[in-house]
């Protein structure tokens, strides 16, 4: 005999509640802006989807969002209305293209970017409405070391740390990384060399990198891949799409498609593998806000403005 749809729907939904499918969790983020941190974090959330994953981005560059404005998307509410009560979390969301759901952040409201610990609670909590519908959960941080992205990078399973081919970019990197695997235990990282020439120029940017972990630090860092200065994504860009929509066989497509593949492959931190989003939550809640004062401290002696990492810093 067999089964009618809604008895099928019925037990697929029992089976995810008894079941919950895994969530792979991906924080993006960059030891400085302007490395193109929010395209990247757009491009392989739209990349994912197209594999039949349900992905959710989150804009967690609070206070200076734009995942909204990159996709030309109308938002009327943001995370700032949630932190307040005045929407939940579902309230806010928004859909994107490839039916990618989208948390917007609040652009230019100062104070989205230094949330008192209470707020940040609040606004960690709302995510438990969300149940567990979702595959993939990707955050686009913001740059540099607050408190808020110190929590994001905490409580997720994979950290992508987005570099650019000038100084500032890798010595920067250097000192987010070190900050995060000595003051919060975060020791895997994955290098994506963006705006390249070619994939050797990728690859010698992450030699360049790994080179002053491996000699001072006690991390492991892995090649993501690389992505080629691409006049389509400029394009894309300018129209406010996404390159894999607009132009899926660019240089650029093809790359953020390649490095999907490999995310595919990685395997989950055993300590950070719970994958759901109440996990997610309480690894958020559980972060500590009071070593703010001493990572600023520590961020400040690990020589942000030198040229390059040769030494180490502080």
């Amino acid at each position: 005999m067999q089964l009618s749809d809604r008895a099928i729907d019925q037990a697929d939904n029992l089976r995810r509640i008894v079941e919950p499918k895994p969530l792979k969790i991906i924080a993006i983020s960059s030891g400085k802006g302007g490395v193109g941190k929010t395209n990247v974090s757009i491009n392989l959330a739209l990349s994912m989807a197209k594999q039949n994953k349900e992905v959710l981005l989150l804009d967690a560059d609070l206070g200076m969002a734009n995942i909204d404005v990159l996709l030309g998307l109308n938002t009327e509410y943001d995370l700032s209305h949630v932190v307040s009560g005045e929407r939940t979390l579902e309230e806010i969301i928004v859909e994107g293209p490839s039916n990618i759901k989208i948390i917007p952040a609040s652009s230019g409201i100062s104070k989205m970017a230094n949330l008192t610990s209470a707020e940040q609670a609040g606004l960690i909590n709302a995510f438990s409405e969300l149940g567990n519908a979702v595959d993939v959960l990707i955050i686009d941080t913001g740059a540099g070391i607050s408190d808020t992205v110190v929590n994001f990078c905490k409580a997720s399973q994979d950290v992508i740390v987005v570099v650019h081919d000038e100084p500032a970019s890798i010595t920067d990197a250097y000192a987010f990384i070190k900050v995060m695997s000595r003051h919060h235990n975060v020791s895997r990282f994955h290098v994506l060399a963006n705006m390249t020439h070619d994939v050797h120029e990728g690859r010698n940017l992450f030699k360049k990198l790994s080179k002053a972990t491996d000699r001072f630090l006690d991390v492991i860092l892995t090649f993501a891949g690389t992505v080629p200065f691409d006049e389509k994504l400029r394009k894309a860009i300018q129209h406010q799409r996404a390159v894999v929509e607009a132009f899926p066989r660019s240089p650029s497509a093809l790359a953020f498609k390649r490095i999907t593949r490999q995310i595919d492959s990685w395997e989950n931190d055993v300590s950070r593998s719970t994958g759901q989003l109440k996990f997610f939550v309480e690894r958020m809640i559980q972060s500590d806000l009071l070593q703010s004062t001493m990572i600023q401290s520590d961020m400040t002696q690990s020589g942000m403005m030198q040229s390059t990492p040769q030494q180490e810093p502080g």
